[in-house]
């Protein structure tokens, strides 16, 4: 889908696309834990019929409770973060050494 909109430098074309599945699906799981009402939000968002989308949202909950989610837990049991960090090496042309 595409609408036109006039600017002061011009026409302008934006183009609207409804999201993916898998993107409404994430979106509804973040709003809410219940199945069905996340289904209703996915389908709701994808202009889509409850049946298809109740199913790929059982399957992605499914998928999810396999993956087990790691705490790393400190002293006396609480909870810590870990915090990765990727080191950049910058390399310069002109760097002689070895």
């Amino acid at each position: 889908m595409s609408q036109d909109w006039n600017t002061k430098h011009g026409p302008r074309r934006v183009r609207r696309d409804p999201p993916t599945l898998d993107e409404a699906i994430f979106a509804a799981i973040g709003i809410t834990d219940d199945q069905e009402a996340q289904a209703e939000i996915a389908a709701s968002l994808m202009g889509m019929p409850l049946e298809p989308v109740l199913a790929e949202v059982r399957k992605v909950a499914r998928s999810s409770a396999r993956s087990a989610t790691r705490v790393i837990a400190g002293e006396q049991g609480a909870q810590r973060s870990v915090v990765v960090e990727r080191r950049v090496v910058r390399k310069f042309g002109n760097d002689k050494r070895v």
